[in-house]
């Protein structure tokens, strides 16, 4: 208690001994000089906005990004968001004593925050989020008052969360999330009585959970996602949080009981409280919570029975509680779930059979029931009730018989790598390679089965002629297209000069395709190099058209590359379609090799600004296809084989083979192509969903790699562990873990800068992998954030020489 008076005498004492701008005779012309220092502080200005439209011989509240009231004519709003400004804030924009709003929001401000802005005491709402900002955040805060919405994420802030905050009583929103603040939580914020969203996600807090007081009942959204909190959550948590919405806590330390108090929270849609090591059991309460759409509670020691009160949950569209120790067997009311599309009960102790009412849920796409002690038989018919269904885990349990109604291709690799003979039996619909013992692809065997027979006569049959016809009119006109959309030399791409080649021209260029001229193999295609006869080097493309999807790959790859053109995409000189036994790309040829090359060499060595030039190389070249064309491009194959390297080092982007191209109408398409394992977003993986959002989330497991030197696929990262968990362990505790050694070869303060520039990468990086694609950045703020750390890094760099 007499810390927290003594806390408020200072801050009073600070309140009024600041210097007061605002008490001095102020003028229009006080306003245009504060911002004409802004722009002096502005050292880099992409847009030449400020440059050419802050002038003094134009009205201020003419220019860009400025607002004025309409009684005073004094600047009441400074709106500079997504400028992709380089700079300083200036201790003059604390004479602006008229403003109510402040957005700086995406550009690459640095340094501290300036005392002055203390002034502002009109100042309804600050955001100067995705930022390079730094230093702690300011205790001065408190002293404005008028504050509705303070926005600090995705910058450099360390230090604590300053008490005084829980002064701003009027506060609404509070965004301090993907910084690098340690300590507790004041439990002075929770004194806000007006505060509707709080977010302080992938930081590095501590300390325990504090009570949330009787008078807080606006509250919908409570994010510690990615921090160290620990302890049991209080029991009396969520008494009186009546609007809560999002309860977001996963990746922490807390312990304990779910609280009793969390089953009031009626309009809760969210529930996530993954990797924690909370325990006891799922209280048969959970289903007063009927608004309830996700259910995040895997990676705990949860233990018990899952209660069949969760029948009540109609709108619940996914469900995992996986990683646990779960008992008792799968209550069949789940089968009223008609919402549901993900369920994971995987790696429990669940036993029993699996409930027929399951089968009843159409919407499912992902059923994840391995390793349990599940035993019994499937239904034969199970694929009649799961339309939707495309990922199904039922491994490492004791169920009897075979699974039926499988049908199509086995894939090769990955996953199949040891697939056997005994994994197919009683699936005659399968087909694939003659190793598996299973018919060719392009034959279909005869079901001999009664039941199929059946089926064949009673359902198929009156349907086949239609589909017949319809297959037919299908294949003619895509063989028509497919001719159609072969390159020429008037619609292929406008790169460079356009010449034609035969086959035997790029026989002759790669020595007869000769293995000493093999660059890499794909799943699709190889890539030799190759001269021409006025010893042009080049890259030859030769696409794989033994497999069926092979053709489908060239058109893909056509169809993109025809279409986009910039400096961060690999260009396409031509291509060779003679007949239909051979296809080629002929390619720009990139001297340095790939990205996955250097980067797990021995020999030779890319340092940090290498690897982050690679990066925004990368991301610029994301940029452009997610946002800088009529038709965006999913490139869904990122990975390091895929970035090649030109003579100056700088990073193109290549393989389209299984790109999608989204429609105007549609932000995502859903496919059965498969793209890397260890680089997927969950999304992608689970229910075959193609988003730009996807990409983001490959680039940001890409961004980790580079810093780290670690493969997703690395065999240190099984089971429980992956290389993002691994990121997100060692990045609150040591970094040097984490982070490639020969990055941190330096010595003295150059040590200091790269160690805090491959922090700043690392956090980008997590922001791209959070699990709902919804939340995860966009391309163009992540290529501003790289180029924000650029400008640090070099900065830094320079003050260490």
């Amino acid at each position: 208690m007499g810390n927290t008076f003594l806390n408020l005498a200072l801050l009073i004492i600070f309140h009024f001994s600041m210097p007061t701008f605002s008490m001095k005779l102020t003028t229009i012309l006080t306003d245009q000089s504060a911002l004409l220092a802004l722009k002096d502080h502005v050292i880099h200005d992409p847009e030449n906005v400020l440059t050419t439209n802050w002038s003094a011989s134009a009205p201020v509240c003419n220019w860009f990004g400025v607002s004025c009231g309409s009684k005073h004519r004094r600047v009441t709003a400074l709106n500079l968001t997504g400028l992709g400004l380089v700079g300083t804030l200036p201790p003059h924009l604390g004479n602006l004593s008229f403003l109510s709003l402040l957005y700086v929001r995406n550009n690459s401000f640095y340094g501290g925050l300036p005392v002055q802005l203390s002034n502002l005491r009109r100042l309804k709402y600050l955001n100067f989020g995705n930022n390079s900002f730094s230093g702690e955040i300011p205790s001065w805060l408190g002293s404005l008052t008028e504050l509705r919405r303070l926005f600090l994420g995705q910058n450099n802030f360390k230090g604590v969360i300053p008490f005084s905050l829980g002064y701003l009583s009027k506060l609404e929103f509070l965004y301090l999330f993907g910084n690098q603040i340690s300590g507790s939580i004041p439990s002075t914020i929770f004194n806000i009585s007006s505060l509707q969203e709080i977010y302080l996600s992938y930081n590095m807090l501590s300390g325990s959970i504090p009570s949330v007081p009787r008078d807080l009942l606006l509250l919908e959204v409570i994010d510690f996602t990615s921090n160290n909190l620990t302890g049991h959550i209080p029991k009396d948590m969520f008494d009186h949080l009546p609007n809560l919405k999002g309860l977001y806590w996963s990746l922490n330390l807390l312990s304990g009981r779910i609280p009793a108090s969390l089953f009031k929270c009626k309009e809760l849609q969210m529930l996530s409280l993954s990797y924690n090591q909370m325990e006891g059991s799922l209280p048969i309460e959970i289903g007063n919570l009927s608004m309830l759409q996700y259910i995040y509670i895997g990676r705990n020691h949860f233990e018990g029975e899952i209660p069949k009160q969760i029948v009540n949950l109609t709108l619940l569209m996914a469900f995992d509680c996986s990683h646990s120790n779960f008992t008792g067997i799968i209550p069949q009311e789940i089968g009223n779930l008609k919402n549901l599309n993900w369920l994971n009960l995987a790696f429990n102790n669940i036993a029993g059979s699996i409930p027929p009412q399951v089968f009843n849920i159409s919407t499912l796409r992902t059923i994840s029931l391995d390793t349990n002690q599940l035993s019994g038989h499937l239904p034969s018919n199970m694929g009649l009730f799961l339309p939707n269904m495309e990922q199904l885990y039922l491994d490492f349990n004791h169920l009897a018989g075979s699974i039926p109604m499988l049908e199509g291709e086995i894939p090769e690799g990955g996953s199949f790598g040891n697939y056997s003979i005994e994994s197919s039996k009683g699936n005659e619909a399968l087909c694939g390679a003659a190793r598996l013992h299973v018919p060719n692809c392009k034959t279909r065997p005869l079901r001999n089965s009664k039941a199929k027979t059946k089926l064949i006569l009673y359902v198929a049959l009156p349907i086949a002629s239609t589909i017949l016809v319809v297959a037919l009119i299908i294949i003619i006109l895509q063989n028509k297209r497919r001719k159609d959309k072969l390159p020429t030399q008037e619609d292929m791409i406008p790169l460079g000069t356009w010449r034609r080649f035969s086959y035997h021209e790029l026989r002759q260029a790669t020595d007869g395709f000769n293995d000493s001229r093999l660059l890499g193999n794909g799943s699709y295609g190889s890539v030799f190099q190759g001269t021409l006869p006025d010893g042009t080097i080049i890259a030859v493309k030769v696409f794989k058209l033994e497999l069926e999807t092979a053709f489908k790959s060239f058109d893909v790859e056509c169809d993109v590359l025809r279409n986009t053109r910039h400096r961060n995409l690999v260009k396409v000189i031509s291509s060779c379609s003679n007949d239909i036994n051979f296809k080629a790309l002929v390619l720009e040829f990139m001297p340095n090799g790939s990205l996955d090359k250097w980067l797990y060499s021995n020999k030779q060595y890319l340092d940090i600004l290498q690897r982050l030039n690679i990066m925004i190389d990368v991301a610029s070249a994301l940029e452009y296809l997610h946002h800088g064309n009529a038709t965006p491009v999913v490139h869904c194959d990122l990975k390091t084989n895929n970035i090649l390297l030109d003579e100056d080092m700088v990073a193109h982007l290549s393989d389209f083979g299984i790109a999608k191209l989204l429609c105007e109408e549609a932000s995502m398409i859903q496919t059965m192509t498969m793209a890397t394992f260890g680089y997927m977003a969950p999304e992608y993986g689970m229910e075959g969903i193609v988003s730009t959002k996807g990409d983001v989330y490959s680039f940001g497991i890409l961004l980790m790699e580079i810093i780290t030197r670690k493969k997703p696929t690395d065999e240190m990262f099984a089971g429980e562990r992956s290389l993002k968990s691994w990121v997100i362990e060692s990045i609150s505790s040591s970094l040097n873990q984490v982070v490639d050694p020969k990055l941190l070869s330096t010595i003295g303060r150059e040590y200091l800068k790269v160690k805090n520039c491959a922090l700043s990468i690392l956090q980008v990086g997590l922001e791209c992998c959070v699990e709902l694609p919804n939340e995860r950045l966009h391309m163009k703020e992540i290529v501003t954030k790289l180029k924000k750390i650029k400008v640090t890094l070099l900065r830094d760099m320079e003050r260490v020489r």
